[in-house]
């Protein structure tokens, strides 16, 4: 075992629910100490920007903020899809705390490794 999880997440306010139970699973991989990233792409890239998750919360789970913020406190990595950011005209200086815009080679770098990932 690879010691390793990640999780991919392509959503944001356009499924919020994903977009939730993506990083409750993120956290509870923390718990189970395993090294986690969660790599956001396509509109998932939307939530490495300060404020878009402060209002998403989904019934039954803590608000979206808090679990990202306890995820990178908690020791977490993010990556974001530099492509899929720029596509969107994001600002980078704007970026939540925790996460790194990165090329695709850093996902597969991180996968090679043996690394199981589920999508969202």
């Amino acid at each position: 075992m690879s010691g390793k999880f990640c999780i991919s997440l392509t959503r944001a306010k356009d499924d919020t629910d994903r977009a939730t139970v993506a990083f409750v699973i993120a956290n509870a991989a923390l718990g189970c100490e395993q090294e986690t990233m969660v790599f956001l792409s396509t509109e998932g890239v939307r939530l490495a920007v300060k404020g878009c998750a402060n209002d998403i919360h989904e019934d039954g789970f803590a608000p979206l903020s808090e679990l990202i913020a306890n995820f990178v406190e908690a020791g977490g990595t993010i990556l974001v899809c530099s492509p899929c950011f720029k596509k969107r005209s994001l600002d980078e200086t704007n970026l939540i705390s925790g996460a790194t815009i990165v090329g695709g080679a850093k996902l597969v770098e991180f996968l090679a490794s043996g690394s199981p990932c589920v999508s969202y």
